[in-house]
């Protein structure tokens, strides 16, 4: 089995606090930690009242603090919301902090709506549909953990943590091929797009100082539970949110009680079974057949697994048992 990883979107449930969330989530790192796993991201996201990692660098250092051996890093750092050397700076501190165990996952979209996107940029709406600027950003932070750039970035310079393009179409695929980096997919968000952005990552990959041959991820859904009811019954809550969100309705993780009352239309259940489709939901066996037929399927190199529940409790020992039935590793080719 290939090394699996964890990538936390710091879920918030109904009825609880963003407090509540980082609390479990400092738990999850800990016991993730503990049982292997090879990495631990946290994603970028802003004002969605369901999630509470809309500051990576600070959850990073945070996390790294409360573990000892697993990679911390971000999934991702959205860079066109940051100015390069803000995020050299960071990253080279958290890197001189915990040395050999930082990850700096880029990508490019906002993770956010476009007024918020704006008001982090310091732009106007209409500004955002100036040409992208994203190779030129990316080309710039490297330069100031290569110490070449023309502002000497403190500490960044001599402290890069560990690069790595993110995407969910073709077009970081790309560009982390022609620059020899490790690309990591957003299976759980665009599973359509999958198959062909790997293929144009392998395509149009070169080798560079970081890098000799590709190296893929992917991150999943999973829900594994004792039963493959009650792992169908953890994964509901997640995709009633993510229901409200594509209907312009952005909430917390709804609970059970929620879940029972909502109005089940054939639209929504259409809705919930296409989306869960492209997810990995049962008891440990079920799972286990689930992740090696979509590390088969598509050849990747590392694994990471998202998952939100409504209790924070059942999040870990779906991370348990998960750990359990596939065995997890602590090093990986592209550390």
């Amino acid at each position: 089995m290939v090394p699996l990883s964890v990538l936390d979107l710091v879920p918030v449930a109904e009825g609880s606090s963003a407090s509540d969330a980082l609390a479990h989530s400092t738990r999850l790192v800990k016991r993730a930690d503990e049982l292997g796993f090879t990495r631990y991201w946290v994603a970028e996201h802003h004002a969605m009242p369901g999630i509470a990692s809309s500051s990576p660098p600070v959850l990073i250092a945070h996390l790294a603090g409360a573990s000892e051996r697993i990679r911390v890093g971000s999934g991702g750092v959205m860079l066109p919301n940051h100015r390069p050397l803000v995020v050299a700076e960071q990253f080279g501190t958290l890197e001189a902090l915990h040395p050999d165990r930082i990850d700096l996952g880029i990508g490019r979209a906002p993770g956010t709506d476009p007024r918020t996107a704006a008001a982090l940029r310091g732009i106007s709406a209409a500004q955002l549909h100036a040409p992208d600027d994203f190779p030129d950003q990316l080309v710039e932070l490297a330069s100031y953990f290569r110490g070449d750039a023309d502002v000497l970035a403190v500490p960044a310079a001599g402290n890069a943590p560990s690069l790595w393009l993110l995407g969910s179409s073709d077009y970081s695929a790309k560009v982390a091929g022609m620059l020899g980096l490790p690309f990591a997919f957003a299976h759980h968000f665009s599973s359509r797009n999958t198959l062909p952005a790997l293929q144009v990552y392998r395509d149009r990959f070169r080798p560079s100082a970081t890098l000799a041959e590709p190296y893929s991820m992917l991150a999943a859904s999973v829900f594994c539970a004792d039963t493959d009811d009650a792992a169908r019954e953890l994964a509901l809550p997640a995709a009633l949110q993510f229901l409200h969100l594509r209907l312009g309705n952005p909430r917390p993780l709804p609970g059970p009680a929620e879940v029972a009352a909502f109005e089940w239309t054939d639209q929504a259940r259409a809705f919930v079974a296409e989306r869960q489709a492209d997810q990995i939901i049962g008891a440990p066996d079920t799972v286990r057949a689930g992740v090696e037929d979509l590390v088969a399927r598509t050849g990747v190199d590392e694994l990471m697994v998202t998952t939100s529940t409504f209790r924070g409790e059942d999040r870990l020992r779906s991370f348990e048992l998960l750990a359990g039935v596939l065995g997890t590793a602590s090093s990986t080719a592209a550390a």
